[in-house]
């Protein structure tokens, strides 16, 4: 998923580069939702995985 958020930064970039401004805002849009949703998913997994550590011992 994060893969996915840099791959459409590089294409707002790459569309405000040549000018296309609405393409761009879309672009850098969708990938800030992207990413805020891949940190809210790392921090669940990272949650849990330390409260399943102290299950254990």
């Amino acid at each position: 998923m994060l893969r996915l958020a840099l791959l459409f930064l590089v294409i707002s970039i790459v569309a405000a580069i040549f000018g296309f401004g609405g393409i761009a805002a879309a672009a850098a849009g969708i990938a800030k939702i992207l990413f805020f949703i891949f940190v809210v998913l790392f921090v669940i997994f990272l949650v849990l995985a330390l409260m399943a550590g102290k299950a254990i011992f």
